[in-house]
């Protein structure tokens, strides 16, 4: 198949939305989609993408996050030494590298960071790189978990046992207290989690904490079994901001179609790149080899005749520490098929489709009523319209269609009500 046909839709539906929430002046958040050019680039480098989560003052941690998505895709392109993870660790870590250089030059931009959660989708499965509290999901079957491991006291803790469930529900430690994050310091380290098995139907979510904080896994999950991408992305930033949007939002939501993205036809055998274990497997194997041949030559005083196999010797062992000093040492898993990380970390199973198409009800009539309390112009004609669908459906059993109806019918009252000019405010107690 020539490479100027290719069309990931039919393999990938990809959809992403940034919000700056209800009670934020900026958005802070940063995100970055990049869908591989070709059919041989998504086989060595798949396809990229990035959330990050900006943290500082002024315009210090919108900066932040922009530096990284910016950065971090370029280079990824250039590094080629080991797997494709340890890649993404290593244009990560020279984000970090670039954002600390920018806050240590400017005074107002000291200290500025951000979180970023990256996510790899590559033939052999997918990857992800992290750091921060920005998390990433796979939605598979009927199960929705958690990629990432969040950098945050309350995580800490509790993987410590410092922190007991009630202590957490009673808020005892803040929740927004992250431990780890790119360009505060020189220094940083990154997880890795992955490859997880990529099958058909299987959904990724990366998303900052604006969306963790007010929408719950079990929500997500249902969501996410329900609607396509795009619908979801709408649904799940709206309901936030109906919670109060107290944070930035950033959502981008990957559903794989067909995990086989080349197709039987376009399957190929990857080029093993530099730094790879082959070259390596050779050199220790002519090592071996030639200081086997030195022991016997000089074993039978054969010591002119040992030169030869001591000078292939040395140079399979510079060549070794060569490659050593090269690529560095391997992280966990950080060989060809190799296996990052713990995760996944949070698993949460899908309710039920009537059940969340009762939840979604609940939500609008008391979005119904509490709007018609604060006096909010609104198309009601047309809401209604929407919400007699929705419960036909649900008559019909066909909750599903009763989901995205209810979706819809929020997102219709999030587009007027985000568009008034009085001044109050658009959240309600959901």
């Amino acid at each position: 198949m020539s490479e100027s046909l290719v069309d990931w839709k039919a393999y990938l539906q990809v959809a992403s939305l940034s919000d700056v929430g209800m009670r934020r002046q900026t958005n802070q958040d940063n995100m970055s989609v990049a869908l591989a050019s070709s059919y041989q680039h998504w086989q060595e480098k798949g396809h990229l993408m990035i959330v990050a989560d900006g943290m500082g003052a002024h315009a210090a941690g919108e900066l932040a996050s922009k530096l990284a998505v910016d950065h971090i895709p370029h280079l990824y392109a250039r590094f080629n030494e080991g797997s494709a993870g340890h890649c993404l660790q290593q244009a990560m870590v020279g984000a970090n590298t670039e954002i600390n250089r920018r806050g240590m030059a400017n005074e107002e931009f000291h200290n500025m960071g951000t979180t970023c959660t990256s996510l790899l989708l590559l033939p052999e499965g997918a990857v992800v790189g992290h750091i921060g509290d920005s998390r990433a999901y796979r939605f598979s079957g009927n199960r929705l978990e958690q990629l990432t491991f969040d950098h945050s006291l309350v995580w800490e803790m509790k993987a410590a046992g410092q922190l007991t469930a009630a202590e957490e529900l009673s808020g005892k430690v803040p929740k927004n207290v992250i431990t780890r994050s790119l360009g505060p310091y020189p220094e940083c380290k990154v997880d890795l989690e992955g490859p997880f098995p990529l099958n058909p139907n299987d959904t990724f979510l990366l998303c900052s904490d604006g969306l963790t904080g007010v929408i719950t896994d079990s929500e997500i999950a249902s969501i996410l079994s329900i609607m396509s991408p795009d619908e979801a992305v709408r649904v799940l930033v709206d309901l936030s901001n109906l919670r109060g949007g107290p944070d930035n939002i950033t959502v981008v939501i990957a559903k794989v179609l067909q995990p086989d993205m080349a197709g039987p036809e376009q399957t190929a055998v990857r080029k093993p790149t530099r730094g790879s274990s082959t070259p390596r497997t050779v050199s220790i194997v002519v090592l071996a080899l030639s200081l086997l041949f030195v022991a016997l030559f000089c074993l039978t005083q054969n010591y002119f005749t040992a030169i030869l196999p001591g000078i292939t010797a040395a140079g399979s062992l510079i060549f070794l520490l060569y490659q050593q000093f090269l690529t560095g040492f391997e992280p966990q898993g950080g060989h060809s098929g190799g296996r990052f990380g713990q995760g996944p970390y949070v698993r949460v199973n899908c309710a039920s489709g009537e059940q969340f198409a009762a939840q979604m009800s609940t939500v609008l009539k008391t979005l119904q009523s509490g709007a018609q309390e604060q006096q909010w112009e609104l198309d009601w004609d047309e809401l209604k319209r929407q919400i007699s669908e929705a419960e036909t459906a649900v008559g019909a059993k066909n909750f599903p269609l009763a989901v995205r109806g209810y979706g819809r019918a929020i997102s219709f009252m999030m587009e007027k009500l985000r568009n008034q000019t009085d001044g109050s405010s658009s959240s309600i107690d959901l």
